[in-house]
């Protein structure tokens, strides 16, 4: 979703002493890292291959094309760019994820002008199983709400079930909606709303065992148990500052979340993440309790001062002028 940012300078210069040192300290792979291409000024979206490890895909928001780019995580460059074939044009592409056997879906799921499409599509192709530069054919569906037309940047698979989930973007909190069980490519996949998002939401992200959700906004993030689609919410994340935070995955690992915005050379900076997110992590990261990469509600160190705090709310004061204006 294209915007002027400029209104967040001040929240950036006034917060960056607040950033975690596993951010502000930079590092390479999973402790964060620097897209390098200059084609990818936009990234909306952010999926930790676990086929190559160290892998990240992404892409890009509108105007751009069927494309999305494997970045090394090491260097920051972008090692496989690919070309999705037999789907329509992308209209505006706001997320990516990936769902049990190394499948990829991308979700061209954004509407700026809240209602405007009545229907939105999901593309999915297999991984690559070779990072090169390549075309692949992509299979698309068809998307429709069950109760009417909306805006949405966030589109997540779980990991163990296969069934893709949406989360439309509200100023005021949305709706977690499910699609159904095998999505069609003979007619429209309606998703119906499931539970509720406290959340002006432009990302999410299951862990890799698929018992919790991640739920990312401009200026923070929910933790939620899955609890089988019965989410329950466990606390608050301590999201990074960004110009445009659009994106959030898990590492491959799962101790990490990993934050993306978009904007040239645009980083993607790493968190602790919550406890128990991967069968392979059951003790990595900083849990809600521990005060690591995440804050409890209501026991939580808030990590910016009150001056930041006014200075964040002026700015998304204007940008939902902005956002209105567009």
């Amino acid at each position: 979703m294209r915007r002027p940012f400029a209104l967040l300078a001040g929240v950036l210069l006034l917060g960056a002493c607040a950033l975690p040192a596993s951010a502000a300290d930079g590092g390479t792979g999973d402790e964060g890292f620097t897209i390098k291409d200059p084609r990818i000024t936009e990234s909306s979206g952010l999926a930790a291959s676990h086929l190559h490890p160290g892998i990240y895909w992404t892409h890009n928001d509108s105007d751009d094309g069927p494309y999305i780019y494997a970045i090394d995580s090491r260097t920051g460059r972008t090692v496989a760019t690919v070309t999705l074939r037999g789907i329509g044009a992308p209209r505006d592409v706001e997320a990516i994820s990936i769902g049990p056997d190394h499948q990829i879906y991308v979700g061209d799921i954004g509407d700026n002008l809240d209602g405007k499409w009545p229907y939105v599509w999901i593309y999915r192709l297999p991984e690559p199983k070779v990072l090169k530069d390549q075309t692949v054919r992509a299979t698309q569906y068809v998307v429709k709400y069950a109760n009417g037309a909306r805006n949405a940047e966030s589109l997540l698979v779980h990991p163990r079930t296969g069934r893709v989930y949406i989360i439309d973007k509200k100023e005021d909190g949305g709706h977690l909606y499910e699609g159904p069980a095998h999505l069609s490519t003979s007619g429209t996949n309606v998703f119906k709303p499931i539970a509720a998002v406290d959340l002006w939401a432009t990302d999410a992200a299951f862990s890799p065992n698929g018992e919790q959700l991640v739920v990312r906004g401009y200026f923070g993030g929910i933790q939620y148990d899955w609890n089988g689609g019965r989410i329950k919410r466990v606390g608050r994340l301590d999201v990074p500052l960004q110009g445009q935070g659009e994106s959030v995955s898990y590492s491959a690992d799962g101790t990490k979340l990993m934050y993306g915005t978009e904007g040239a050379d645009s980083e993607v900076l790493a968190q602790d993440a919550p406890a128990g997110a991967s069968d392979k992590a059951t003790t990595g990261g900083g849990s809600s309790a521990s005060g690591g990469g995440t804050g409890a509600d209501g026991n939580g160190t808030l990590k910016i001062g009150a001056v930041v705090v006014v200075v964040g709310a002026a700015a998304l004061f204007g940008l939902r002028r902005l956002r209105r204006r567009n």
